[in-house]
């Protein structure tokens, strides 16, 4: 049994998997699983795999049957977790070589602490950047949850083994459901802390969340997830009222990015997102969101009419676009 398992899911990840996995090798806590579970990549990230395994036994390879994305990977590692801890690293991103010992030394200094967050820094070629969060001790769970549901704290972090094997990854949708475990894993810790161990966070142009894709879409449904397991928590009205203000300002988000990008899609896919969006728009809770921002231009719900609520998107964004900002 290793004292911390990291969980790396790979798809296609052939020009960036030697500098995530170096990073955990490099770790100054060595005791260490690294379980990787290759989602059927059709590069040469298998091959590499191989390689680092035959190098170092600490590393142990899984493949799915079939590609199903990120969450049912990072499940399939989660199951064969023996660690006391668990964390995830992408296999384009790395740790700093003191990353596992700083949070492993936070949870055995705070026997009460279920999760500690790494600190992040973002790269985009030369330029790194810190997540824009406010520093602190320690949270109780509760407030981490609150403050992950506007993303005021980040979602790297390390958690206890037993926590995350009770809440194993939402995966209600193939992107951004992942979300919602992060949500999940703070509301149900005693408390929360940081550690001065770093993440880093390449942005890669070619992810989900920067290239136009289907996949886009499933941020809406990932959210509505996260709404029903607000209800089964029991939460009271104020988070309802922040979480659907978030839904709300997501869909619109969302709006944005089909305005954007339809073109560039697919015919079936922007279609199929049209429809998602309009589903999703159906089922806003209007009431509990402000009444200032109702009244902006943009974000009106116009429940009367979605050819309405439509044409106010289109107007706004292009708008916006001939203005320059976005």
């Amino acid at each position: 049994m290793a004292k911390v398992s990291v969980l790396v899911a790979v798809y296609n990840g052939e020009t960036t998997l030697r500098r995530c996995l170096d990073s955990l090798l490099s770790q100054t806590h060595g005791d260490i699983e690294v379980l990787c579970v290759d989602d059927c990549s059709t590069d040469n990230s298998a091959s590499l795999l191989d390689e680092y395994a035959r190098r170092d036994n600490r590393i142990k390879v899984f493949r799915q049957p079939e590609n199903r994305g990120q969450a049912v990977a990072r499940n399939r590692g989660l199951a064969e977790a023996t660690g006391d801890y668990v964390c995830f690293l992408d296999c384009d991103d790395r740790l700093s070589a003191d990353a596992l010992e700083k949070a492993v030394g936070v949870f055995e200094s705070h026997r009460e602490t279920d999760c500690v967050l790494l600190t992040v820094k973002t790269v985009e070629g030369e330029k790194e950047e810190d997540y824009p969060m406010s520093q602190f001790e320690v949270m109780t769970g509760y407030e981490a949850f609150v403050a992950s549901l506007t993303w005021k704290i980040h979602g790297c972090y390390v958690t206890r083994t037993t926590l995350h094997k009770q809440f194993p990854y939402d995966d209600t949708c193939r992107s951004y459901s992942d979300d919602n475990t992060t949500r999940t894993h703070y509301y149900h810790s005693r408390e929360v802390r940081c550690c001065e161990g770093v993440y880093y966070y390449y942005k890669n142009e070619l992810s989900v969340t920067h290239k136009p894709s289907v996949r886009r879409f499933d941020y809406i449904r990932a959210n509505e997830s996260m709404k029903k397991q607000l209800v089964s928590f029991g939460v009271g009205e104020e988070v309802m009222r922040i979480y659907e203000k978030v839904r709300w300002l997501v869909l619109v988000d969302t709006y944005m990015f089909y305005f954007l990008n339809r073109k560039l899609l697919p015919a079936e896919d922007a279609k199929f997102g049209l429809n998602e969006m309009k589903r999703v728009w159906t089922t806003i809770e209007t009431a509990r969101i402000e009444p200032s921002l109702k009244r902006k231009f943009g974000y009106m719900p116009m429940r009367f009419s979605w050819k309405m609520f439509r044409l106010q998107e289109e107007i706004y964004f292009t708008l916006k676009k001939l203005t320059g900002r976005i």
